[in-house]
């Protein structure tokens, strides 16, 4: 059986397969056009374009790879020095402060009103 959301009574009904398959606000039998074009300068379609790829700049990924997997020790969290060591530990200091923030609160939670 197929069934097709009834706008009037805001439900799944029954219907027929040409009808279940043919969903509301869209219409059969348009032309398809493409859309005018709004873009201020040319643009290359995939086809124009060839099969050469244009890269921005030099792969960097195997001289990354060989810094990250070299065994000196350093976590791989802090591998980068200074910045890295930096956005630890605020990462480590906000985690605690809000830790120590939701002890506090429940804490206080806790206590009866005393009027």
């Amino acid at each position: 059986m197929y069934y097709k959301f009834s706008g009037f009574t805001q439900k799944l009904t029954g219907a027929a397969p040409t009808a279940a398959y043919s969903p509301q606000g869209l219409k059969q039998g348009l032309p398809v056009e493409s859309p005018t074009m709004i873009f201020t300068t040319p643009t290359k379609m995939v086809s124009e374009a060839g099969s050469t790829v244009e890269y921005l700049g030099a792969n960097k990924v195997p001289d990354l790879q060989k810094f990250f997997q070299t065994s000196d020790g350093v976590p791989v969290h802090l591998k980068r020095g200074y910045p890295d060591r930096l956005l630890y530990r605020t990462t480590m200091a906000l985690t605690v402060g809000g830790v120590v923030y939701c002890l506090v609160a429940l804490y206080i939670a806790a206590q009866p009103n005393k009027k």
